[in-house]
């Protein structure tokens, strides 16, 4: 079985518009890590705000589930070839290297595809990277269409009975929240095995400690 999955829509256009970006006007004097950035006007994302289906429990959750969590939300698929499983083993390691602060951070991996991640599809697979950080999240299309469309992501699915022929399309962000689930910055390129994971573990470090309780 074989799936095409491709960055498409705000990914490019925040790619595009990094080269220009100034990184180091963050309160406090905090300069974000080159791949970690602020989304350019007019390509923000909004607050955190959802209702999807928790993987694990197959209970309905919200955004208000996760406050007083730092989130960090991707949009994926189980059947994606690379760049999700990339993602996930990426965001291993950066929860990793913060050692004990990472039990302030949430992975919130939304499924574009529900079609075929049933819910017991999607919690078998992130439960392949051990780490229970990582909360699988599976909406109707219209849940999913929503919180995708607050994130400024972009996603298509083209199913076929040829596994060869069937599509999806997905953009390749990792948004970061804050505890009161305000937007902070996306995280680019997390996928790439050459990723800075020590300056996204700093960022994230310094969200955890910033927004103590």
């Amino acid at each position: 079985m074989s799936t095409v999955m491709r960055r498409r829509g705000f990914a490019q256009a925040l790619g595009a518009a990094a080269s220009g970006l100034v990184l180091g006007g963050l309160a406090g004097g905090w300069k974000l890590a080159p791949g970690d950035l602020v989304p350019p006007p007019g390509f923000g994302f909004g607050s955190l705000k959802f209702t999807l289906t928790d993987a694990e429990t197959g209970k309905t959750v919200t955004a208000a589930d996760f406050h007083g969590r730092i989130v960090m939300l991707f949009f994926g698929y189980t059947n994606c070839p690379d760049m999700c499983p990339l993602t996930l083993t990426n965001a291993v390691r950066v929860f990793h290297r913060l050692g004990p602060k990472a039990a302030d951070i949430r992975f919130l991996f939304v499924t574009v595809d529900p079609g075929r991640d049933a819910l017991p599809v999607l919690k078998s697979y992130l439960s392949k990277f051990s780490q229970t950080n990582l909360v699988g999240l599976r909406g109707t299309p219209t849940e999913l269409a929503s919180v995708a469309a607050r994130m400024g992501a972009r996603y298509s699915v083209h199913p076929s009975t040829n596994p060869e022929k069937y599509t999806v399309t997905h953009t390749a962000l990792t948004y970061v929240f804050n505890r009161e689930g305000a937007p902070e910055f996306s995280i680019t390129g997390l996928e790439r095995p050459d990723i800075d994971l020590n300056g996204i573990a700093r960022d994230l470090a310094h969200l955890v400690s910033a927004n103590q309780v």
